[in-house]
């Protein structure tokens, strides 16, 4: 199980896109906090959250999303998920993390999206 984050930044147009490689945890928090500033120096209306199918997101891993998205909203930034598998779709849909974000199959069906709403 890969424990390290790597999180690549990039921009398309209007959308931030942090590409999340590794697992998601608590120990996450340093590596996320810091992208998440990185993105929002940046000044993108949308910001897209792209993960690894395969990655794993604990509890710890989900309120820091969760901190991050309702940070999000308050800037009035509109934020995208994707990559995840069916399984943590359907938790985050359960816990409401779709309030916050859209979730979307791929990264070029979220960036669609971002774009026309």
């Amino acid at each position: 199980m890969q424990s390290q984050n790597v999180i690549q930044l990039k921009k398309q147009g209007t959308v931030i896109v942090l590409h999340v490689k590794g697992n998601v945890t608590v120990g996450s928090e340093t590596c996320l906090k810091q992208a998440y500033s990185e993105a929002n120096a940046l000044d993108a209306p949308c910001l897209l959250l792209v993960f690894e199918e395969s990655a794993y997101i604990n509890s710890g891993g989900i309120a820091l999303l969760i901190q991050l998205m309702a940070e999000s909203r308050r800037r009035g930034q509109k934020v995208a998920i994707a990559g995840l598998s069916r399984h943590y779709r359907k938790i985050f849909n359960m816990l409401g993390i779709t309030k916050f974000a859209t979730m979307c199959d791929d990264a070029d069906n979220a960036l669609r999206d971002l774009a026309t709403s």
